[in-house]
C-alpha cells in the first residue's frame, strides 16, 4: 500500500493529518505541492479520486482567490484547473491518496476512511 500526502509543513491541518497517518504505522509519500509545483493531468486526477470539483478544491480564503476573481462561476474547470497550477497555495490542503481513492484532510480524522 502506497500512501502519498499533498502536504504543506506550514498548514496545522497538514501536520496534524500526516501525524495521524504516521500514527498508523504507515509512511506516506510526502509530496511538497507548493515546492513541486503539480500539473494541470496531477489536479484532474486528484479532482476524480475525490470525486469533487475544482471550484471545490479551491481554497476562497486567499488572497489569490480574490485577486484573480476565481469566485466567478463562468470561469470553468480549466480556467479554475489553470489558477491552481499557477498558483497552488489555492489547492486544499492535505490531500490524502490511496491508489485510485483520495480524502481532503478537513477534519484529518476524514482520511481514515481510505487507509
Amino acid at each position: 500500500m502506497t500512501i502519498e500526502i499533498w502536504h504543506n509543513p506550514r498548514c496545522s491541518k497538514s501536520r496534524e493529518t500526516l501525524a495521524l497517518i504516521e500514527q498508523k504505522n504507515i509512511k506516506p509519500n510526502v509530496y511538497l505541492y507548493l515546492e513541486e509545483k503539480p500539473s494541470a493531468d496531477d489536479i484532474k486526477q486528484i479532482l476524480t479520486k475525490l470525486g469533487i470539483s475544482a471550484r471545490e478544491l479551491l481554497r476562497n480564503s486567499e488572497d489569490a482567490y480574490k485577486e484573480q476573481n476565481l469566485k466567478d462561476k463562468s470561469l470553468s474547470e480549466d480556467a479554475l484547473i489553470s489558477a491552481m497550477v499557477n498558483e497552488p497555495k489555492l489547492i486544499q490542503r492535505p490531500i490524502v491518496v490511496n491508489g485510485n481513492q483520495a480524502k481532503l484532510g478537513r477534519p484529518p480524522e476524514d482520511v481514515l476512511e481510505i487507509l
